[in-house]
């Protein structure tokens, strides 16, 4: 299946899913960075204890720094619009009640750390 959108400057690009494409959710994200690149490292958090959590790794992605810096930018425009939409979205560990340094769990947001 593919899509193709038209950009403000008219460029077109056609959107294909690979054979091995897939949607996964991820409640965690590790970054590693050298001079070359940004690693991104997807998995899903369990919390398995009161102070133990356990991570599933399950996709890394590589992207170069310049798309690094456009992912951001991408990033903090939709974030933007969706606290613009749904209200202020707060990393606050206080209000969740969990102890200081361990993992924060922000009540309907999921964990963050």
């Amino acid at each position: 299946m593919s899509q193709t959108i038209t950009q403000p400057d008219n460029t077109k690009i056609t959107l294909t899913k690979s054979a091995d494409y897939r949607d996964s959710y991820a409640n965690s994200v590790q970054v590693r960075l050298s001079i070359w690149d940004f690693f991104l490292v997807f998995g899903t958090l369990e919390q398995q204890t009161a102070e133990q959590v356990g991570i599933d790794n399950f996709q890394g992605i590589y992207l170069s720094p310049q798309q690094a810096k456009a992912l951001n930018n991408l990033l903090t425009h939709n974030l933007a619009q969706y606290e613009q939409t749904f209200g202020t979205i707060s990393l606050d560990s206080t209000q969740s009640g969990n102890q200081p340094g361990g993992p924060r769990f922000v009540p309907g947001n999921g964990p963050v750390h």
